[in-house]
């Protein structure tokens, strides 16, 4: 009771910033005691049983088919809606999307000339920096958004092919030297099917590189019932946290060959930037988000806001060392065995 109520002034916009965190520091301590007493065998059978994707319907319209104007006035020039890279000397956000990026070319082994999917593109921000800085190479990139082929399209390089697609139904008849995706995989369940989907599409010495945001030690879902689950129901309906090594449970058709982890604060400057963007653009954005939400405009800023706080919080839980950015590269499994 005290929870749902506190949640609605919340959405409000009439809790101070400071009671805010202090209410999610306490929901995280609670999420913490949950996911340590769950058992990773049994959440990992639950995957195998699964389809590749659930809810995806429901996860595109709490993200994906918000108005292009939101992000661009929330996010940086590259419009990178995932974690970005912080090291010593990167001061702004687009400095950080740009580092980030750099970063996943590096480990992915990304070279011009070859032909890459993208994998779960968002707004672009991969597909259109390959196309920039590696002028001969060829990306498809996929998403299940209406919105986000019409803003990559938009930007007419003839580098870049969009599909709009569900990753369920995704078939495709070419073969990649690199298959990336980066924050798709959280949205996603039975890697053993998906792995072996993406095999097929991988030349022999291709490579697969993954970026997730992960807990150091524990999957679980995004549960959309109960009065915890607030982020499940407005955010992430069919998502999961995965954990660091879980996709070393999935190694029959791919395996992890080098992997990386970034500590969470990189997550919780970026989403503390996040924002700080919403905040400056506050004005604006309600009329924005008013051509989505109509008259609910105010309440669904109040949740974006809500939303970049928490995640503020829980990538910055104990200086970033409870949740996680995982970065990792895959080869096919009878070229690792």
């Amino acid at each position: 009771m005290i929870l749902r109520v506190g949640t609605a002034l919340a959405e409000r916009g009439i809790i101070p910033i400071k009671l805010l965190r202090w209410g999610i520091r306490n929901l995280i301590q609670h999420r913490i005691r949950e996911i340590n007493e769950e058992s990773k065998t049994a959440f990992i059978q639950e995957l195998l049983s699964s389809p590749i994707a659930i809810a995806t319907e429901a996860a595109n319209e709490q993200h994906y088919e918000v108005t292009s104007e939101f992000f661009e006035m929330v996010l940086g020039d590259s419009l990178k809606y995932s974690a970005c890279y912080w090291p010593d000397g990167i001061e702004t956000l687009s400095e950080a999307e740009e580092a980030s990026l750099a970063q996943v070319c590096e480990r992915a082994k990304i070279q011009d000339g070859q032909r890459i999917l993208d994998l779960g593109c968002g707004w672009g921000s991969f597909s259109l920096y390959v196309a920039k800085h590696f002028p001969n190479a060829t990306i498809t990139s996929v998403s299940n958004s209406e919105s986000q082929r019409r803003y990559i399209e938009s930007h007419r390089s003839s580098k870049v092919q969009v599909i709009t697609a569900d990753i369920n139904n995704l078939d495709l008849h070419e073969r990649f030297d690199r298959i990336v995706s980066i924050e798709m995989f959280e949205h996603l369940r039975n890697y053993h099917r998906l792995f072996k989907r993406l095999s097929g599409w991988l030349q022999p010495d291709g490579h697969v590189f993954v970026h997730v945001f992960c807990h150091r030690s524990y999957p679980y879902p995004f549960d959309t019932i109960g009065e915890h689950n607030w982020m499940g129901r407005h955010f992430f309906t069919g998502g999961i946290m995965p954990s660091l090594d879980l996709f070393h449970s999935f190694n029959e058709h791919l395996s992890v060959e080098d992997e990386w982890a970034l500590d969470g604060t990189h997550y919780q400057r970026t989403a503390a930037a996040w924002r700080e963007n919403l905040e400056a653009n506050q004005s604006k954005l309600v009329d924005v988000l008013s051509k989505v939400y109509g008259r609910d405009a105010v309440k669904w800023l109040n949740r974006w806001r809500l939303f970049f706080l928490a995640c503020e919080e829980l990538f910055g839980y104990r200086n970033g060392s409870e949740w996680l950015v995982g970065h990792y590269r895959f080869s096919t499994t009878t070229r690792t065995a």
